[in-house]
């Protein structure tokens, strides 16, 4: 990614010009005993109104890239947020989320505090699509992250995997903790139907859990939490 707009000029550049236009070499300047060398290199006598004119622009010069400087770091920031984002959910992105569950895991492991992860699956979400059609589906997935967001701790991060997948990450949670909560989210998401327009469609959900271990792939933790996501759909299903 490239962000335009900066100027690339050398601040000894710019020095460098604004001196020149004041009809002061900037190399007579840098010759000053160190003793006698004012602001920028030159001494007092040097200073005469042209000079302090040129000084003036500099200062001004310096000022306007610190502004600029601020706006692009600004800018960078928002960007950066983005980049993390879901593009339909206001929830995190499956690369954001892999770079949290890093960081959860040095911080279990530093502190001794566990951690657990959910992986939710949304059952038979093709045929809202079907029936309904995509808007419809994506009222879904959006409702469905907005009501994980809401049920779970601030200190907690949800993110969207990828089409109807999501996963949760459960802090100051062991196995068991987790377990629990993730059948009462569960529970919870299937008891309202989402609405849309003159429709209802009521929810099914399989999730898996797997405790964050202190060391371990992330990529491997997170399929096994979607294994055993799977197994769960699969005795739901009686198959």
């Amino acid at each position: 990614m490239k962000i335009t707009g900066a100027r690339t000029e050398p601040f000894a550049a710019i020095r460098k010009r604004a001196l020149a236009q004041a009809g002061v070499q900037s190399g007579a300047a840098r010759a000053l005993p160190a003793d006698k060398a004012g602001f920028l290199g030159l001494s007092e006598a040097d200073l005469t109104p042209a000079v302090r004119g040129a000084v003036q622009t500099l200062l001004t010069e310096i000022d306007d890239l610190r502004g600029e400087v601020a706006r692009l770091k600004a800018k960078l920031a928002e960007v950066e947020g983005l980049a993390d984002r879901d593009a339909l959910t206001p929830l995190l992105n499956r690369r954001a989320f892999m770079r949290e569950l890093s960081r959860i895991q040095t911080f279990s492991r530093r502190y001794n505090s566990p951690a657990s992860l959910v992986y939710f699956d949304l059952d038979d979400f093709k045929s809202v699509n079907d029936r309904f059609g995509h808007a419809a589906g994506d009222a879904v997935l959006k409702a469905v992250a907005e009501r994980l967001t809401g049920l779970v701790r601030e200190s907690d991060i949800v993110a969207r995997m990828g089409g109807d997948e999501f996963a949760v990450i459960l802090v100051q949670a062991g196995y068991r903790t987790a377990e629990a909560k993730a059948e009462a989210l569960a529970r919870t998401l299937e008891a309202a139907p989402i609405q849309f327009g003159d429709w209802s469609a009521p929810l099914h959900i399989s999730f898996g859990v797997r405790e964050i271990p202190i060391e371990g792939d992330p990529e491997a933790i997170v399929a096994e939490a979607d294994a055993a996501m799977f197994i769960r759909k699969r005795e739901r299903h009686g198959g």
